[in-house]
């Protein structure tokens, strides 16, 4: 068996408020990565952390979220899956990759979220709708509805999964300090 990973991360923020009382946990975004260390962790987010709403697609890095939200907490789960499966994953995410300005946040979607009602807008997702249609996709099915109505408190609540790490990203940080974080081509999307 392989392992993919999810980062729940707890970032301040007028809009992260919002959505904390909305869905009643801290944890407000969902990434998925490849490794424990969250080397290539990818998600539906902030291309720029100081303007939430322009988000897509983003591989996230890091030492440079840390900088830009110093306070954010992160709780790291692994979930098994078979090797094909993580294999495709990593395929999908690199085809996302190379063609991260077409994927949006589904801002149209957020209304009919909150009513309870699946919507789809090609290419428009929340992180965590992105992840869940992701794993379906790929046959690991966690979530009895619709991809468009997953939050963070549903992987948060996933008993399939086995905690790695919960903690300040500091401390993460920290306790991967020997890992070399690709950051060349992603320092500028993440100054503030």
């Amino acid at each position: 068996m392989e392992k993919i990973y999810f980062a729940l991360v707890d970032t301040p923020g007028f809009f992260a408020s919002m959505i904390r009382k909305t869905i009643g946990i801290s944890y407000v975004h969902v990434a998925i990565g490849l490794d424990p260390a969250l080397r290539w962790g990818y998600s539906i987010g902030r291309r720029r952390p100081s303007v939430p709403i322009l988000a897509g697609f983003e591989q996230e890095q890091l030492p440079a979220i840390h900088r830009a939200f110093p306070t954010a907490r992160y709780k790291v789960v692994s979930l098994e899956c078979a090797p094909w499966q993580k294999a495709s994953i990593a395929a999908q995410l690199e085809e996302c990759y190379n063609s991260r300005y077409k994927y949006h946040y589904c801002v149209l979607g957020l209304p009919f979220l909150l009513m309870n009602i699946p919507f789809y807008q090609k290419r428009h997702y929340t992180c965590s709708s992105f992840v869940a249609r992701l794993l379906s996709e790929n046959g690991i099915e966690l979530f009895d509805k619709h991809f468009s109505l997953v939050t963070p408190r549903d992987f948060y609540e996933l008993p399939q999964t086995e905690l790695v790490f919960e903690g300040t990203l500091e401390d993460f940080l920290h306790r991967n300090r020997n890992v070399q974080y690709e950051s060349s081509r992603w320092e500028t999307l993440y100054e503030a």
